[in-house]
């Protein structure tokens, strides 16, 4: 067999589940600015087409992609208590895109319609109505959680190793004098406080 042959034969025995698998595989490696459809088809040792083939367009590739990630939350052990539910939901979230290299970055880019994100989704509304929002104060919770997670653990995954002390060089007492007063507060490394306080302010905020 030659190695034409071969490949196709490979190409034919693989399904949409396993480009996706190699994706999240060159995410982890390369980053988001080094994903492409090369890249997977590379990893895969197939042709561009065979993995066009299985996800039509990279735009398409990153919807499922993140919805892939979005299968890694798990649904068993949540609290009975529903906002209790809705913040444990909230912090497997968090977990599940701080998994994969730049998550976070991956699914704040699409809008994956798909079953993972769509049981999430489900999950978080229900704990909501169940603690006794109504219809639109649970759906905008929703929403406002979802972007509270996305964008701290976006700003998370791409803080730099050693720490950034821009922030603190650029404040000028007296031209920002309530910046100096709080500086202290706004160090990039407490991720996890920060994530547990906000989350506390969005679930226990004033009635809409």
């Amino acid at each position: 067999m030659t190695n034409k042959q071969a490949g196709e034969d490979a190409a034919g025995r693989l399904t949409r589940t396993d480009v996706i698998d190699a994706a999240l595989r060159v995410l982890d490696e390369r980053g988001l600015d080094g994903l492409s459809t090369r890249a997977v088809a590379d990893r895969l040792g197939v042709r561009m087409n065979t993995v066009l083939w299985h996800v039509k367009t990279k735009s398409r590739m990153l919807d499922l992609m993140a919805d892939a990630v979005l299968a890694g939350i798990r649904y068993d052990d949540l609290p009975d208590a529903p906002l209790e539910r809705a913040r444990e939901l909230a912090a497997r979230y968090r977990r599940a895109l701080l998994s994969h290299r730049d998550g976070a970055a991956l699914v704040t880019g699409t809008y994956a319609a798909e079953p993972h994100t769509l049981r999430f989704a489900d999950r978080l509304v229900d704990a909501l109505l169940a603690a006794g929002a109504d219809d639109r104060r649970a759906a905008w919770t929703a929403w406002t959680v979802n972007y509270f997670v996305l964008g701290l653990t976006q700003e998370e995954q791409a803080a730099p190793q050693d720490g950034d002390d821009r922030l603190f060089r650029a404040v000028n007492p007296a031209a920002q004098p309530a910046l100096q007063q709080v500086l202290p507060h706004l160090h990039q490394d407490n991720f996890e406080d920060r994530f547990t306080f906000g989350l506390a302010a969005i679930l226990t905020g004033p009635p809409a």
